[in-house]
């Protein structure tokens, strides 16, 4: 029996939750196939897609890999701060700079569809 969307996204979120360094796709698949062994790729990824469109999963696009939405963000934009050296993400709330980001791509007529900000560094306990 298949199991329903929310049902499936309270499972992959379960995951992302449990671990706290981002997952890629199949990691996270690896992780339901102890309960669920018949679990394919293509499931997990159009339940991922489901939760980056609800806001409630975040898509390192640089890294390939997924970590939950820890913020809200009707009128933000999630900064993530990741580690190099220990994979930590941490998220900020980047409202502040919402309307600078409007700014720059209303020069050229761009319409953003959704922000996100990732930086690249270390974070406190691997700089020190």
């Amino acid at each position: 029996m298949r199991k329903r969307a929310a049902a499936r996204q309270k499972d992959v979120l379960n995951v992302l939750n449990a671990c706290d360094k981002p997952l890629t796709a199949y990691q996270i698949l690896e992780q339901l196939q102890h309960r669920e062994p018949d679990i394919a790729p293509p499931t997990v990824y159009r339940t991922l897609s489901a939760l980056t469109d609800q806001g409630r999963a975040h898509r390192l696009e640089s890294i390939k890999a997924f970590v939950p939405c820890r913020c809200s963000h009707v009128e933000s934009v999630p900064v993530l701060a990741i580690c190099e050296d220990c994979g930590l993400v941490e998220e900020h709330d980047g409202s502040d700079i919402l309307p600078r980001l409007r700014a720059l791509t209303d020069q050229s007529a761009f319409r953003a569809d959704r922000h996100i900000v990732e930086i690249h560094g270390l974070c406190g306990a691997c700089a020190a």
